[in-house]
């Protein structure tokens, strides 16, 4: 069985879903990208340390599950993701 080629990288492919992502790494520098905030950014917006963000994007270490539905969640709503943290105070 062979994997479906893909003409762009899902990483830096604004229209490609989540799910089209061939590797962690592509899912999580694809989410971020699509954000528009550097790692730093990102990391403090959504609550995630930025050494584990910047690990994740070079393949040092993949997310759990968890980590990966967050992620999901933040490319689908990160409007959301966003005023449900400020409720919480975070």
């Amino acid at each position: 069985m062979t994997r479906p080629a893909y003409p762009n990288d899902p990483a830096i492919d604004e229209a490609a879903a989540p799910a089209q992502a061939l590797s962690a790494r592509a899912l999580v520098r694809a989410v971020r990208w699509r954000s528009g905030l550097s790692q730093a950014e990102f990391a403090r917006a959504f609550h995630i340390d930025v050494d584990r963000i910047t690990a994740l994007e070079q393949g040092e270490v993949r997310p759990d599950a968890a980590l990966t539905a967050y992620l999901r969640v933040i490319d689908h709503a990160p409007g959301v993701v966003r005023e449900a943290l400020d409720r919480a105070g975070l």
